[in-house]
């Protein structure tokens, strides 16, 4: 699988601002966007143990769920394309008379898209059922394997071990379960929830967590939706700008544009304490801005 991917070196951004002096705190960002023009972020991690599970137990096709714009949908379609694996696309909602950015090129990477409704999507036991003669791959490659491949994150960091707090954003949580297993006692991972009243979130976490991991510190927030999952209002797109031209920083409006922003929050309400060393996992979905207006975005 190494071989079949080969990902770009990140690195760590240093985000110099005056509410970061007047704290006195250090604030890196993971580059995670840098790794690939397609399989972005946190995708290739989560994705890799998955599919060497597939080709060792010699499935031919690829099967897993999301919506028109997801980021794992497009990542899945390119890596199984690499790979030498077919891959099925089952969308949350109907056809649209045109196709997204994300499922026209998942199509061109060879995915096979089925539109179901969104009750229907609901009920994964029985779309489990109809492809169970493929290698199923749950919503955001949530599940251990997924995990398992999150670990691998912070080895991306020269010296993940001087930050006290690691921040990223969950959707479902995978990315966090792995972080979390990744880091000391002493460190705190804390989750931005892109979803309104995700209650849910840290159930799900926690499941992928041993008994020692699950004693770590981290914590799940929940007032950074801003509206609900994907929702964007005026206030975040300024705030989108506004980074870009300040920090030389992309973000998308899902995940990494409300994720600095609570970093921001905390840092400047003391959430996160003075003299504190700061890492933020930019976990990419670039790809989702495609969706917005020509020239909403300045980058």
């Amino acid at each position: 699988m190494e071989d079949t991917f080969q990902y770009k070196k990140v690195f760590t951004q240093t985000i110099e601002a005056n509410w970061l002096s007047l704290k006195n705190v250090r604030l890196d960002v993971l580059r995670l966007d840098k790794i690939h023009s397609v399989i972005s972020g946190n995708k290739w991690f989560k994705l890799k143990y998955y599919l060497q599970d597939a080709l060792a137990k010699g499935f031919a096709t690829v099967t897993t769920f999301g919506g028109a714009y997801s980021n794992h949908i497009i990542a899945t379609a390119c890596t199984c394309h690499k790979s030498g694996l077919k891959s099925i696309g089952i969308i949350r909602g109907e056809e649209p008379v045109e196709l997204s950015h994300t499922l026209r090129t998942a199509k061109e990477y060879g995915m096979q898209l089925h539109f179901i409704s969104r009750k229907e999507y609901k009920d994964k036991e029985t779309l489990s059922e109809l492809f169970k003669d493929t290698y199923l791959i749950n919503e955001g490659g949530y599940g251990i394997q997924g995990s398992m491949g999150a670990k691998e994150i912070l080895l991306q960091c020269k010296y993940p071990e001087q930050y006290t707090h690691i921040i990223c954003a969950a959707g479902t949580g995978t990315m966090m379960a792995g972080i979390i297993q990744s880091v000391s006692a002493n460190q705190e991972v804390i989750g931005i929830s892109a979803m309104k009243g995700n209650v849910e979130l840290l159930n799900k976490v926690t499941a992928l967590l041993n008994k020692d991991d699950a004693t770590k510190k981290f914590t799940i927030l929940h007032e950074y939706h801003f509206g609900g999952y994907a929702k964007h209002p005026a206030e975040l797109l300024a705030f989108m700008n506004e980074t870009w031209q300040q920090h030389q920083l992309p973000t998308d409006i899902v995940y990494t544009s409300k994720t600095f922003y609570a970093v921001q929050q905390m840092i400047k309400d003391n959430t996160i304490p003075a003299g504190s060393n700061v890492l933020m996992v930019h976990s990419g979905g670039l790809q989702g801005n495609l969706s917005l207006p020509a020239g909403t975005l300045c980058f």
